[in-house]
């Protein structure tokens, strides 16, 4: 496929070196390339203008977007949407594999590429999020707070991996995941799209500019770093460096946590005699318990860095022979500490086998964002998140065949509180007929080998925040374990994992939740230098705005005090 590729890459810059690809009359610039410009952008979209790697593939729209041109900026934490202002630009809208499918959905994998008249050379993947179905901004938004890769001179690609929300929708089938009905509509999402649309925006680039890019980068967050993870393992020849934050690379496992953590606040609800609905599993724990249960594990933990700063730095020695006796000090019922435990402890089946790792003890529960997806909001606003999107996701599109679920959100919260892992959790590596692929085989992305990778050169960060409440962490330091085995214990020289302390998921809680990975990530992959550390700050929202602390690659730990605290290799 690697011979493919470079083959294609030659015919699209022959074309442009003998002029085939230009409009009559377009300027040349001395590389016998079209000079970027609108009449160059809406050359584009002519018959015949790009070489396509496959032959599916059509431009819908090319629009030249003038400098200040500016787009919503959304899912900045601690800050309402905004606009943001973009350079000059070439804005392609496209789509490929037009199909009807075997639910009589109509489908097509659709993507928007922004090519800017001051490239800088680079190529920027930007990753999905949730059930995708949408095409992002593709403004190349690479952390809170960080500047867009647009701005840097990249060109950026997104895409809606297959599915579209607007069309493919239906309540009576899953909602927003009915298009896992079609077996090849999930087998898109879960990553098959990631490699056609890519090749299309690349020959897009070499048509536009008239060379291939000479770095290729991808970012994503959530389902993003499942993408990443899938690029990394699955098709390594694509990228020269993947930052995979947060990775849902166990999605479907993770889903069967949603459902157990769910089960374990609903045991609350069950001890204090009360029916387990939404609106009640949000009383669970009030937000006078939930401070209690962030104060007893600072109490048991936040020293054991040897600052009590308010961050568990060494989350490894955090276990709950410490935090406890900590949580029954507290006043907390005894029901309310077996929920903590049980979230803590993952999901095992009745022989005590762990099916998805559980979440760490950390500084971060119990903050919003973490309420949020385990409970819903305090103020009752909005729903569990592991209910409204765990449900859908664990019963339609992580089983095989799809099954069903009920729209309202107490018929959901039902479904997750019926939950069994001697008898759910098969679901998720069943196949059937006209399925020959498990939702596993099509999602998940755990494989502790990424021998192809680390031999093209290719560099991985892998940031992840330590109160994530839907992907565990120790799931991630679990998966780099493994590889750094299989690898010879050389892991660490191409793929490094960056706890955050706090965090909870991709942004937000008690934590230096600002960092620059994907910076890091050009540094390391460009210059050599592999990232130590990430030196991160504070945000407004924080306990502490302003704060800086460095974010140690794993194993290492952030030790000392004051502001710029050591990595060292914990004891033990």
């Amino acid at each position: 496929m690697a011979c493919k590729t470079k083959s294609m890459r030659r015919m699209a810059l022959a074309g442009i070196a003998t002029g085939a690809l230009l409009a009559p009359g377009m300027a040349l610039a001395k590389t016998g390339a079209a000079v970027p410009s609108a009449q160059a952008c809406a050359a584009l979209a002519q018959p015949g203008r790009v070489a396509w790697p496959d032959t599916t593939t059509r431009i819908v729209a090319a629009t030249w977007r003038a400098a200040g041109y500016a787009v919503p900026l959304l899912g900045q934490p601690d800050a309402p949407p905004v606009q943001a202002a973009l350079p000059a630009h070439c804005e392609i809208e496209g789509l490929m594999h037009e199909r009807r499918g075997v639910d009589g959905q109509s489908y097509a994998i659709r993507f928007r590429l922004r090519l800017p008249a001051q490239w800088n050379g680079r190529f920027l993947m930007q990753g999905g999020g949730g059930t995708n179905g949408t095409v992002g901004d593709a403004i190349g938004q690479v952390g809170v707070g960080q500047p867009f890769a647009l701005g840097q001179g990249y060109a950026v690609l997104a895409q809606d991996s297959g599915h579209d929300n607007a069309t493919n929708t239906d309540p009576a089938r899953g909602g927003m995941v009915a298009f896992a009905h079609d077996p090849q509509a999930r087998a898109d999402y879960g990553g098959a799209s990631l490699r056609p649309v890519t090749l299309a925006a690349k020959a897009l680039v070499a048509a536009y500019y008239g060379r291939a890019p000479r770095f290729s980068y991808f970012y994503g967050c959530s389902k993003g770093g499942q993408e990443g993870m899938v690029l990394a393992q699955q098709e390594p020849d694509l990228y020269n460096g993947i930052v995979a934050a947060a990775p849902g690379f166990a999605l479907p496992r993770a889903a069967l946590a949603e459902a157990w953590n769910t089960k374990a606040l609903g045991g609350v609800l069950t001890a204090q005699g009360q029916a387990p609905t939404v609106a009640a599993l949000a009383g669970s724990f009030s937000v006078e318990a939930g401070a209690k249960v962030r104060q007893a594990i600072l109490a048991a933990c936040d020293g054991l860095d040897g600052a009590s700063d308010g961050i568990v730095a060494d989350g490894a020695r955090c276990t709950s022979a410490l935090v406890v006796p900590q949580l029954r000090q507290a006043g907390l019922s005894a029901a309310q500490v077996d929920a903590l435990v049980a979230i803590h402890d993952g999901v095992r089946d009745s022989a005590g086998h762990q099916i998805y790792p559980g979440f760490g003890w950390d500084g971060g529960w119990f903050d919003p964002g973490w309420r949020i997806w385990m409970m819903g909001s305090a103020d009752g606003r909005v729903p569990p998140l592991n209910v409204v999107l765990g449900a859908p996701s664990r019963l339609v599109l992580f089983a095989t065949p799809p099954g069903t679920v009920p729209p309202a959100p107490d018929a959901m919260l039902a479904a997750q509180l019926a939950f069994s892992p001697d008898k759910d959790a098969a679901a998720i590596a069943a196949t059937a007929p006209g399925w020959p692929r498990s939702a596993w085989a099509d999602v998940g992305a755990h494989l502790p080998n990424l021998d192809r990778f680390r031999a093209r050169g290719g560099r991985l960060i892998v940031p992840h925040g330590a109160s994530d409440p839907v992907f565990s962490l120790n799931d991630t330091l679990a998966w780099w374990r493994s590889l750094d085995r299989h690898s010879g214990g050389q892991a660490a020289g191409f793929a490094r994992v960056f706890p955050v302390p706090g965090m909870a998921h991709c942004a937000g809680g008690p934590a230096t939740d600002r960092f620059d990975a994907f910076r890091a990530l050009v540094r390391w992959v460009e210059q050599g230098q592999a990232p130590q550390a990430l030196q991160a700050s504070a945000g407004p929202a924080t306990p502490w705005p302003g704060r800086t602390r460095p974010l140690c690659r794993y194993p290492l730990v952030a030790k000392g005090k004051g502001g710029a605290p050591a990595c060292v290799m914990p004891k033990g």
